[in-house]
């Protein structure tokens, strides 16, 4: 049977792949408007549980266990879902920390159960499948998911009315500046090149110092640096942790036997 760590980092790649990548905006909204009658709820759901088949064929995995791990991610994805969208406020930041947890609790029981289950030893042993996997989970986390993180805690601080006009421009602009820059920082983490990561931020603050002097706007230049010290402190922690889960640095994978 596949360890715990290999099963659980192929479920939870699987489930950010499904549920920021392969979910259209168009099925959110769906969901919001239609609850429980919305397609897109139960396509969404599906999804994610036929998802399992990939790492059922990569592992080996019994198929009769698989079946019922299907049947098990689907009913449990299906219920929490619309457990958010028919909650007042489910939109929120609060909501889609809980959402995502019970999401990963669901994923951790099943790796537990169809692994030889965990321990310290286990946690700490790493081969170079699992880097591959913690180091692609990572990036596709700092990615969109941690946009949506961001912007959900920015809805706390908005700008004022003489701010807002000029927030407009950076909303898709920004957007990108921050995918580039969660990608520069994270690679820099994995690889130990921490004096890099400080040069990111330094470049980055030097571009946006001018923009921002010219602005009369304090709020502006709060919500930027709000915005940019949230995806800096993000991004770090999620390359620090993924290295400690690594034994073996990312700079020391090799593509080749020794």
């Amino acid at each position: 049977m596949p360890d715990f760590v290999s099963l659980l980092a192929s479920f939870l790649l699987i489930h950010v792949i499904f549920d920021f990548y392969l979910q259209p905006k168009g099925w959110v909204i769906a969901k919001r408007t239609h609850k429980h009658r919305s397609w897109a709820l139960y396509i969404h759901s599906l999804l994610h549980g036929a998802g399992l088949i990939f790492p059922a064929l990569i592992f080996g995995i019994d198929w009769t266990l698989i079946v019922y791990a299907i049947a098990l991610v689907s009913t449990t994805h299906f219920a929490i879902d619309l457990w958010k969208v028919v909650m007042p406020k489910g939109d929120s930041f609060s909501y889609f920390l809980i959402d995502q947890a019970l999401h990963i609790l669901v994923l951790v029981s099943i790796a537990f159960f169809l692994s030889d289950g965990v321990s310290v030893d286990t946690l700490l042993q790493s081969n170079y499948f699992d880097n591959v996997m913690l180091v692609s989970f990572a990036y596709l986390l700092i990615l969109k998911p941690t946009s949506i993180v961001i912007g959900s805690i920015l809805k706390k601080y908005p700008l004022s009315s003489q701010g807002s006009t000029q927030a407009n421009g950076l909303i898709a602009g920004g957007e990108l500046i921050g995918y580039l820059e969660r990608i520069l920082i994270l690679t820099f983490t994995l690889t130990g090149s921490y004096t890099a990561v400080g040069f990111v931020i330094a470049a980055k603050s030097i571009f946006r110092f001018g923009e921002l002097n010219k602005s009369d706007d304090r709020s502006m230049t709060e919500y930027v640096l709000i915005g940019s010290l949230l995806s800096v402190v993000i991004t770090t922690i999620v390359g620090t942790l993924a290295t400690l889960l690594c034994l073996n640095s990312f700079s020391s994978l090799s593509f080749y036997e020794p």
